[in-house]
């Protein structure tokens, strides 16, 4: 079977983003929040080049007008919204830019979920389910994942919570369209552990 995309995100320093690229990452995160430790200096954001990888921002409080602002100053393919926000505020930035967190824990049955996932299908590119119950991510605690395993999303979502070498088989038997790995290949906040990164992918290239 074809390997779900892979989204490594907390990216804070060019050496992790180059890794990223080399080992065949489409989609690379920043994160635009001063309270994580994973704060992404813009003027950094802008600088990186990522060849054939997106460039994605995660946004927590950020009104509409300065998620474009960013999203353009920094060159910016998607927009990650960690919020809570709205469908409306989905539309402003646009529907094919758009990847909506939502946090499965929450919700007191598959089907809860299923139907607030339906109510922003016409208004995100992407969902991405997320462990915990709210925030920019990148906590190290991972989804029930019985949760998902009855339902159908027809929206392409990612898969994100703790996800690292120790489990990335496990969260592949739920068939998410893609994985964001975050505190799972890290040494610290921030700083991306390349045994783990390296092991992730060659256990990826192994399911194929």
């Amino acid at each position: 079977m074809a390997r779900p995309l892979v989204k490594v995100c907390g990216m804070t320093r060019m050496q992790d983003v180059e890794l990223c690229v080399s080992l065949g990452v489409d989609l690379l995160g920043f994160i635009f929040h001063p309270k994580s430790p994973r704060n992404a200096d813009p003027d950094f954001v802008a600088s990186v080049k990522t060849g054939r990888a997106s460039k994605v921002g995660v946004f927590v409080n950020q009104t509409a007008e300065e998620v474009l602002e960013t999203m353009d100053r920094c060159g910016l393919h998607a927009a990650q919204l960690h919020g809570g926000q709205d469908v409306d505020f989905c539309w402003k930035i646009g529907p094919d830019r758009v990847i909506r967190a939502f946090w499965p824990d929450t919700y007191p049955s598959p089907q809860a979920l299923l139907r607030d996932l339906e109510n922003y299908s016409e208004t995100c590119g992407h969902f991405l389910l997320d462990a915990g119950t709210k925030g920019q991510g990148g906590t190290g605690k991972s989804i029930d994942l019985a949760m998902l395993q009855d339902i159908e999303i027809q929206t392409p979502w990612f898969l994100a919570g703790g996800l690292g070498p120790d489990n990335i088989r496990e969260a592949l038997a739920v068939n998410p369209s893609g994985l964001d790995i975050n505190s799972g290949v890290e040494k610290t906040p921030g700083i991306k552990d390349e045994t783990k990164l390296r092991e992730v992918f060659r256990i990826l290239a192994e399911m194929e």
